[in-house]
């Protein structure tokens, strides 16, 4: 009796494990000029080259956060107008209500402010976090993606995997292991 839940069964990728990351590279520039678009690669430090060779392009976030900095600036201007010259208008000295030099600080600091926030929510939104559970943490030897190994992961969405087809692909890279991860 199911009560109507829903579960992922099935596949979540192939996952071959290389020893170095020159290896990985390669692996992973192979398998994009065969037309896989849905992979991802796991390392313990940046690799130089490496999302141009899996096919990650999106730039979400630095428009994210030039967003947020141009809302907290009108955002600040705007503070700053409505309480010096509609909410609370005080003649300082014959100085008008409105002085963009004045006003200046206070809409920079909201700048800094509005796309710093916008910078930590939009990762944290667009990184799906908190994620307590990822499949990749079942493939063998996983543990050692932080210390020594290399992992490029095919998955299952991808438009040409093919359990068979794939894992002979990538064979053909040499790996050290191939392993099938579960969902």
């Amino acid at each position: 009796m199911s009560h109507g839940a829903t579960e992922d069964i099935g596949p979540y990728a192939l996952v071959a494990e290389f020893d170095t990351p020159d290896q990985l590279l390669e692996a992973a520039e192979h398998a994009r000029k065969a037309g896989y678009k849905k992979m991802d690669a796991y390392t313990p430090f940046p690799v130089h080259g490496l999302s141009e060779a899996i096919g990650f392009h999106e730039i979400k976030v630095p428009w994210l956060v030039f967003g947020g900095g141009l809302i907290g600036t009108f955002s600040g201007i705007f503070l700053e107008w409505y309480t010096s010259t509609v909410d609370y208008p005080l003649n300082v000295g014959g100085k008008p209500f409105f002085s963009i030099p004045a006003f200046f600080p206070v809409a920079y600091e909201a700048t800094i402010l509005f796309a710093a926030l916008t910078a930590v929510f939009s990762m944290i939104g667009l990184n799906h976090l908190p994620k307590l559970y990822h499949s990749i943490f079942n493939t063998p030897g996983f543990e050692r993606a932080s210390q020594d190994r290399f992992f490029l992961a095919i998955e299952a969405e991808d438009h040409l995997y093919d359990s068979v087809e794939t894992k002979r692909f990538l064979q053909d890279l040499k790996p050290l292991a191939i392993s099938e991860v579960e969902k």
